[in-house]
């Protein structure tokens, strides 16, 4: 059996609130092997995007410890877990956030050119031939679709074949047609590169074809489904 890539035990995150301490994720643990995907349902508020936060290393749990490519986050300073996310991982956003001031290339050949790759501009204009945006290399954020944009978001996110990916409602910002194209794209780039994929959603019929589901309800696992 292959070692996992991702493994959560008994997460915990409890903040503070004008009614004190409030617990936004309770003992959540779960195990990804390379190549699996992941979905995370639930109601607004029910603590998907700080589960999400936590497996990334973006923010710390109150309680309990998350491994991500062999790395310890909780033993790791800010610096060191800004390392293994530069290294391991990608995101693709809701928001898209691609910087306004840079095209299609330059937005993608970025992750490369904060690690002195030489061949980020082969490897940029590689990945967006591969989603459809070849003839669109020079169009900046303004001048493109909200699909284009996402499809500029994802080529970002793997061009530097990242081990994990998180999607953060990649979807939601877009009309359902061009939101099942970035659905079959987003399947395509996690079988073809074998990154396990792991994404925050309300659209079910795009958490359905991920292999494995898990459903919050008040930051509780209520349910772990294997699709």
């Amino acid at each position: 059996m292959n070692s996992p890539i991702l493994t959560a035990r008994n997460l915990s995150k409890v903040v503070p609130s004008a009614e004190g301490e409030l617990t936004i994720l309770h003992g959540l643990s779960l195990e990804l092997a390379a190549g699996d995907s992941l979905a995370i349902v639930g109601s607004s508020g029910s603590g998907k995007s700080t589960l999400l936060g936590l497996l990334a290393g973006l923010d710390l749990p109150s309680a309990g410890d998350v491994a991500l490519a062999g790395h310890h986050l909780g033993r790791l300073d800010e610096d060191q877990r800004a390392r293994v996310r530069a290294e391991h991982v990608g995101f693709v956003f809701q928001s898209f956030q691609l910087l306004d001031s840079l095209n299609a290339l330059e937005n993608v050949m970025l992750p490369l050119e904060l690690e002195g790759r030489r061949d980020a501009r082969d490897r940029a204009r590689g990945l967006l031939d591969r989603v459809g945006l070849g003839q669109r290399l020079s169009h900046f954020p303004r001048q493109l679709s909200g699909g284009e944009q996402q499809r500029v978001a994802i080529a970002r996110a793997f061009v530097a074949a990242p081990a994990v990916l998180f999607a953060d409602e990649p979807t939601g910002n877009l009309d359902s047609h061009t939101g099942a194209h970035i659905s079959d794209l987003l399947f395509e780039l996690n079988q073809e590169r074998g990154a396990t994929l792991v994404l925050v959603t309300h659209d079910e019929r795009l958490a359905q074809r991920c292999q494995r589901l898990i459903r919050l309800e008040g930051g509780h696992r209520v349910d772990h489904v294997e699709a």
